[in-house]
């Protein structure tokens, strides 16, 4: 078993977390992930109504008696959702982590904090992560440009943003865009992080609740199908590449629950990451973990010692 300073703070047993996925991070993922021993997000947003949100916190309680959270992902909006209601439904269930998202969360962080709530903080730059562990929260998400949703305007692949992150941060920090095996957590524990989060490998999974087509489209697709998407608004996203992804009067966010509702690809744009060019099948949450686990702890005891030469050693056999 992998442990960690980010697995002893959110009570977990394995270093993996599946993050908030707007219409894919609802009950029977979540739950499924939790059972096989890693976190996952329920994403508050994709509930319509605060109320709505409760009812699927609850749901979720049904499906399982371990540990998950829930995703708060705040963005500018001419009119915002209400957040403060979204946060009491949160807090009045109990849940105990939060992954929040977006711009300036200091207000949610406070209220979090003062309930017991723990809070883990997406950021896609080393000075937001600095920001966000000056207001308090227990834990970083770091998002590489690999990442699918929003990779920020830097465009600061993984391999240099995770350690360069990890030099600065002090708090616990996983990483996020570009995870999909076993190979991707050594990769990132090496780099300083204390776990990975994945977003686009769990959407490929049996307990993911979108079209079957979508998640074999997944499968099908390699790490050159994304496109990048309102790089001019300095409000970048990485999509799926597809007919319409950039035809912007097409862009909505309803166009692709259809998608995962429909199955079909070229309803509207959806997210995913450069990560589909590892993405080879459609486990279920717990032999996907079990397997990356395993073959983590192979690759740290077998490959990785099995390189280490001990030239004194040898000379004297």
């Amino acid at each position: 078993m992998l442990q960690t300073r980010f697995t002893k703070l959110v009570g977990v047993e394995h270093p993996i977390v599946q993050g908030g996925m707007q219409w894919v991070g609802r009950a029977e993922l979540v739950a499924a992930v939790a059972n096989a021993g890693a976190l996952g997000f329920i994403t508050a947003l994709t509930q319509p109504t605060p109320e709505d949100l409760t009812r699927e916190i609850a749901r979720c309680r049904d499906l399982t008696d371990k540990p998950f959270g829930v995703n708060l992902t705040i963005l500018p909006a001419i009119k915002p959702p209400p957040y403060a209601e979204y946060r009491a439904a949160i807090i009045e269930s109990g849940i105990t982590v939060v992954e929040t998202a977006g711009n300036k969360p200091q207000e949610h962080v406070d209220e979090f904090k003062k309930n017991g709530v723990k809070v883990v903080h997406k950021c896609t730059s080393v000075r937001h992560a600095l920001s966000a562990e000056r207001m308090g929260v227990d834990a970083i998400s770091i998002d590489g440009f690999e990442c699918a949703g929003h990779p920020g305007e830097d465009d600061t692949p993984g391999l240099i943003l995770i350690p360069a992150a990890a030099h600065k941060v002090k708090i616990p920090m996983i990483a996020s865009g570009g995870f999909a095996d076993a190979r991707g957590l050594v990769a990132a524990l090496a780099l300083g992080a204390e776990g990975i989060n994945m977003g686009t490998r769990f959407m490929a999974t049996k307990e993911s609740p979108i079209h079957q087509l979508i998640k074999e489209k997944i499968v099908a697709n390699d790490e050159r199908e994304t496109e990048l998407i309102f790089r001019t608004m300095r409000n970048t996203s990485r999509v799926a590449r597809n007919e319409i992804s950039t035809i912007r009067e097409l862009v909505a966010g309803a166009r692709g629950k259809m998608v995962y509702a429909t199955g079909n690809s070229d309803e509207g744009i959806w997210s995913a990451g450069q990560v589909q060019g590892l993405i080879h099948d459609i486990p279920s949450c717990g032999e996907l973990i079990s397997r990356i686990v395993r073959e983590a702890e192979a690759i740290i005891r077998s490959r990785l010692e099995a390189m280490i030469v001990h030239p004194q050693r040898e000379a004297a056999e």
